[in-house]
């Protein structure tokens, strides 16, 4: 069984039944499994086939959601793109990832014509039609990329309700999810049929997901964290999903009232956002049985802070990209442990190893590893990552964790440096690397630093040769290689950085700094 074939069953069981609410309006079942047939139908007509990469440059909406179970159906590989990301960031992933069919937001029109040289793989574009698109002021028939556009709504009219696709193998790779290496480029993490299958069937079974629940989907479907636990798990079992396309407070109580919502999923920033808004009532939200945290730790005070005023139930886990994420929850039918990741779920197997690999006692700190049908193929084109990544069947997820007597586990601290800039994973490396391609950059180095709002902000020490370079012109100039949140909020400049006797830059040394001021 796969992702795309259950939902044709679900379609068949649940047939009238609202698979989701966008904007005030619903679509059923039946309705969304007709929708991703004629999909995949006519992408065949294009000429994409079994194998052949497809690149999602999308927000939150049905497009995203057809998109992919349309993709999937014909046997083609998903690659989610964050919409926000810069031209070279999307260029670099379209590029490495070998796509061949781009689907995006019509207001992506004007930077993909930019792109069109610099994509040269690309085939087809697939735009989707959003009422802001049109006041873009783009006639398209004079853009170099027209004979590439295709209309989403078209063609899924267009498309063949009979189609039936090939069939699919559970080791085929269903999506490829990018995320940062240690050369500072992104690496994609391949994703089987079986890795996103089973892992959304055992986060439903876990937290008890079924046909009754209403989930908000407010996170950004394009991170696996909404993708398994807020889109495909609920779909799973028969649940509506309610698609949120930009997170907001105000917009949260509201169609939690409005529609009865039963679970929510977010970081632990919007949790502190929610219980931040002045007009936050707890009887808006009194059909909640679940709010689930991920991404970050959720700092324990929020936490009890948050289900004192709500009166619900936060539920922290634990994931990765490369385990489709899911592997620890706090469970459901045991005490919830504060500031715990919870217990292994379902078909899950966690364990904390010393540098040797043997397994350590309880309560003593050492890697987290990981094994299970929810561990990755490997890293798409880099077989020597994949091997140091997944030794044995174990997937190293290079996190400091703890075990206690009860089998619940503690990140302590992450062995390597990346920063989590409200629930969006930063790597400094990749923040360096533009930096490094300043000409008055001599050097420079990038860590987190605490924040009441995001969790994390990026900030950045560097050393450079032009006195007359200021710290909003390097801003400025990272503002137009990185996404938002990967920009530095402050950027100190030294005479020196810190180093240790090989010449590494001391991190910790830059710390204590911080921590001094």
């Amino acid at each position: 069984m796969n992702l795309t074939s259950h939902l044709g069953e679900t379609a068949k069981k649940y047939f009238n039944k609202p698979a989701y609410i966008f904007n005030d309006s619903s679509s059923t079942y039946a309705e969304l499994d007709g929708a991703v047939t004629k999909f995949a139908s006519s992408l065949e007509k294009l000429g994409i086939k079994k194998g052949d990469h497809i690149a999602l440059v999308l927000g939150n909406s049905p497009h995203f959601v057809i998109g992919l179970y349309g993709a999937l159906r014909l046997g083609a590989t998903v690659i989610p793109i964050n919409p926000i990301y810069t031209p070279d960031e999307i260029g670099y992933i379209v590029n490495n990832g070998d796509v061949r069919a781009i689907i995006m937001l019509d207001l992506l029109v004007p930077m993909f014509e930019k792109m069109n040289p610099l994509i040269p793989k690309v085939e087809t574009i697939i735009v989707c039609e959003t009422p802001q698109g049109t006041s873009i002021g783009v006639d398209p028939k004079k853009l170099s990329i027209y004979p590439k556009l295709k209309s989403f709504s078209e063609l899924v009219g267009a498309g063949d309700l009979g189609f039936v696709g090939p069939e699919l193998d559970d080791e085929d790779v269903a999506v490829i999810l990018y995320t940062s290496g240690t050369t500072g480029k992104p690496k994609g993490a391949m994703l089987s049929h079986k890795n996103l299958y089973s892992n959304a069937r055992d986060i439903a079974e876990y937290l008890k997901m079924s046909d009754r629940d209403k989930v908000i989907t407010t996170l950004p479907m394009f991170h696996v964290f909404c993708l398994s636990v807020a889109l495909n798990a609920p779909l799973l079992s028969g649940a509506t999903i309610i698609i949120d396309p930009k997170f907001s407070p105000k917009e949260i109580f509201r169609i939690t009232k409005e529609y009865g919502a039963t679970v929510f999923a977010g970081v632990p920033t919007m949790y502190n956002f929610l219980l931040q808004y002045p007009e936050g009532n707890p009887e808006d939200v009194k059909t909640l049985r679940l709010c689930i945290s991920g991404g970050a730790a959720m700092p324990v005070a929020l936490l009890k802070g948050f289900e004192q005023k709500f009166n619900v139930l936060v539920s922290e886990g634990y994931g990765l990209s490369e385990a489709s994420p899911v592997t620890c929850f706090n469970p459901l039918d045991r005490p919830r442990k504060a500031g715990s990741i919870g217990t292994s779920i379902v078909n899950v197997e966690n364990k904390v190893i010393d540098e040797n690999g043997e397994e350590l006692p309880v309560g003593q700190v050492g890697e987290l590893i990981v094994r299970g049908p929810n561990v990755m193929k490997g890293y798409y084109k880099l077989p020597e990552e994949t091997a140091a990544t997944i030794r044995d069947g174990w997937l190293y997820t290079g996190d400091l964790a703890k075990m206690d007597e009860e089998g619940y586990f503690y990140i302590v601290d992450r062995k390597k440096d990346m920063i989590i800039v409200g629930g969006y994973n930063v790597y400094p490396r990749e923040v360096e690397e533009v930096l490094y391609n300043h000409p008055a950059v001599v050097e420079v180095a990038v860590l987190g630093v605490p924040d009441p709002n995001q969790g994390e902000i990026v900030q950045c020490y560097a050393v450079v040769n032009d006195k007359s370079l200021t710290e909003e012109s390097l801003i400025s100039y990272c503002r137009e290689h990185l996404a938002k949140y990967k920009i530095p909020s402050k950027i100190e400049f030294l005479e020196e950085l810190p180093k240790n006797t090989t010449g590494k830059i001391l991190r910790r040394a830059l710390k204590d700094k911080i921590l001094q001021q």
